[in-house]
């Protein structure tokens, strides 16, 4: 576990920035999480430790959506998605679940954040078609601009898992948002 930041920490160049948060349109809930970086003077991008932790957080999606098969319980999902993280040298926490009404909706849990070997109970639902999920997990990397510091990069979009497959429902955070400073 990565020490937490104090919440009244002052946000500074060279910080990686997560804001996660839930929206509410149409008697909906959603939830979203983004990353940034505040770029210090003369940088024109992020570290590349930095942004390769962001990919290596989207191979994470990819490996979790690919693991979302209609007839699975959640359990069998997160035991797919955390089967093929580790086969990829990838450590991650996947804690995925359906949206709706509510910011967590009715269905299977897919793991929670301190629940990653199955979640008992809401973990036994099936997989369903038709359903919207927050695809909602992190990974974490070290970062060798940073002395090999240790990030968690955590990513959270909407998704559809349709007859089709998964379609992300606003496509998905691929770069860091870059903040200027100053």
């Amino acid at each position: 576990m990565l020490p937490a930041v104090p919440y009244d920490a002052v946000i500074e160049p060279g910080d990686l920035v997560h804001c996660d948060v839930g929206l509410s349109g149409l008697g909906l809930r959603t939830d979203t999480q983004r990353n940034g970086y505040v770029l210090r003077g003369g940088e024109t991008e992020a570290p590349a430790g930095l942004r390769q932790a962001l990919e290596v957080g989207n191979r994470m999606q990819d490996l979790t959506t690919d693991a979302l098969i209609v007839g699975r319980t959640g359990n069998e999902v997160l035991a797919a998605a955390r089967a093929a993280a580790a086969a990829a040298g990838i450590e991650a926490d996947v804690y995925s679940h359906p949206v709706g009404f509510h910011g967590h909706g009715a269905g299977p849990a897919i793991g929670t954040w301190d629940e990653q070997d199955g979640v008992p109970g809401a973990g036994d639902y099936r997989v369903h078609p038709e359903t919207v999920y927050a695809l909602e997990l992190a990974v974490r990397r070290p970062v060798p601009e940073w002395g090999g510091q240790c990030v968690r990069m955590a990513l959270e979009q909407g998704i559809a898992l349709t007859g089709d497959g998964v379609e992300y429902l606003a496509g998905r955070q691929t770069e860091l948002i870059l903040i200027p400073s100053g």
